[in-house]
């Protein structure tokens, strides 16, 4: 599953993250994160550390035709 601007931003709301914060704990810089988040390209992995951040934080990351009310992507907390 490629991880979404919107799941990365929603995940960040719930675990109450600055950008500042995920760039801290994926050990990358704000930029990279900022970058992703404003729809620019960024390294595989760094998206990969961003989306394993995340779901180790306690983030459910739900893929588009995955279990969810809508039927899109989406997060919850796990």
């Amino acid at each position: 599953m490629k991880l979404t601007v919107e799941q990365c931003r929603a995940g960040r709301a719930l675990l109450n993250w600055s950008a500042a914060d995920l760039a801290s704990i994926a050990d990358l810089s704000v930029i990279t994160v900022k970058r992703f988040e404003g729809g620019q390209a960024v390294a595989a992995s760094s998206l990969a550390k961003i989306a394993d951040t995340l779901t180790s934080a306690g983030v459910l990351l739900i893929g588009d035709g995955e279990t969810s009310v809508s039927g899109r992507a989406g997060v919850r907390l796990a």
